[in-house]
């Protein structure tokens, strides 16, 4: 079975974006409600494997997209 985890960004465009790179890069994506157990603010969420967790920092890093954190689920 995978282990997830989510990138949490500060708005639902800056998750939308995240999610658009990282497919781009070809990174299995999954646009997901932000859990409740790490913030109780609506918004949008983006599922990665655990095993992309570097991958897909470094992408995002690389392309200037700004995101709050990366949770492990």
């Amino acid at each position: 079975m995978d282990e997830y985890g989510v990138i949490l960004t500060f708005s639902t465009g800056h998750a939308i974006r995240t999610e658009n790179v990282l497919a781009k890069a070809g990174i299995e994506t999954k646009l997901i409600p932000v859990p409740r157990h790490l913030s109780s603010d609506c918004g949008s969420a983006v599922r990665i494997k655990q095993r992309d967790r570097q991958k897909a920092l470094g992408i995002l890093a690389q392309n200037a997209v700004s995101i709050d954190r990366y949770e492990p689920l």
